[in-house]
């Protein structure tokens, strides 16, 4: 976390026992106050990479400047775990979701992409530093974790080209989130796990000590912020021009590097059409 991060985070960690731990999040709804009219809020939902309190210090300050900028409100929506956000996101529940990019081919709610990251994002397979492996062909027989079956980088693709590239057999276990991963490798509770570089990075030094990459996957479109359709086409508009220009300023950058994306652009369903074209169906567990 870098150094603008940790002195909000402080400020910010009492905020925090205010958010439900596991309540399901809500579609735009309207508060009155008295005297006043009916303020509409958005959700905004975001994939659970991190750990609670870290996912609340990067978010809630880039959700403070998003009001400021475009006058509207919103609520952070945080689930306890990658499963629990995406039974969510499949149900519609938030109206604006920062996901992993699959969900954005695997989408019944018609999410649509705002925004996202300029740079591509690889899987990486990660193995204890001191560990005999030296190829993915060596996890033969072995078990790796996981954050969740269906994070994109992290598990799908991994997951895909262990078995279709090099006819791999192994036991996949679900951890929840990529710390997780990375704890379950440095403490020998999985021979391999699956991450991406970004996360890998946010890690205590003392763990990517621990860890070397084995295997990285192929490049695709990163993360995008994405509003469900019921949203208004301005309003999407607004949040997408709020969010660039703010992407745009040096404090914009720092904050959301964090995510990462500090180099924002516009994005649309035809940037995850190669996802889609990978045929990951097989290798898909929907969330119910």
């Amino acid at each position: 976390m870098g150094p603008l991060l940790r002195r909000l985070s402080g400020l910010l960690w009492a905020g925090l026992l205010m958010l439900p731990l596991a309540a399901p999040a809500a579609p735009a709804t309207a508060k009155t106050t008295a005297g006043k009219p009916a303020e509409r809020v958005y959700t905004l939902g975001v994939t659970p990479q991190f750990e609670r309190r870290q996912l609340f210090a990067i978010w809630k300050p880039i959700l403070i400047e998003l009001e400021k900028r475009t006058g509207l409100r919103f609520d952070l929506a945080i689930m306890p775990d990658i499963p629990s956000f995406e039974r969510q996101y499949n149900a519609g529940a938030f109206d604006f979701a920062y996901m992993n990019p699959y969900l954005m081919v695997a989408n019944p709610a018609g999410y649509i992409p705002l925004v996202r990251d300029e740079t591509p994002v690889t899987g990486i397979l990660v193995v204890a530093r001191d560990s005999p492996f030296r190829t993915p062909a060596d996890l033969e027989g072995k078990e790796i974790a996981f954050p969740a079956p269906n994070a994109i980088g992290a598990s799908l693709l991994i997951r895909a080209e262990l078995v279709r590239k090099y006819k791999v057999n192994f036991t996949p276990r679900y951890v929840n989130s990529h710390t997780a991963v990375y704890l379950s490798v440095t403490q020998s509770l999985a021979s391999a796990g699956g991450g991406v570089q970004k996360t890998l990075n946010e890690q205590k030094p003392e763990v990517q000590e621990r860890l070397r990459v084995l295997y990285r996957t192929a490049a695709f479109a990163a993360h995008p912020i994405a509003a469900h359709p019921r949203v208004d086409a301005a309003v999407r508009e607004q949040v997408r021009s709020a969010l660039l220009d703010f992407a745009a300023t040096p404090a914009g950058k720092a904050l959301l590097q964090e995510i990462p994306l500090a180099r924002m652009v516009p994005t649309a369903m035809k940037d995850y059409q190669p996802l889609k074209d990978l045929g990951l169906e097989d290798f898909f567990v929907p969330e119910r």
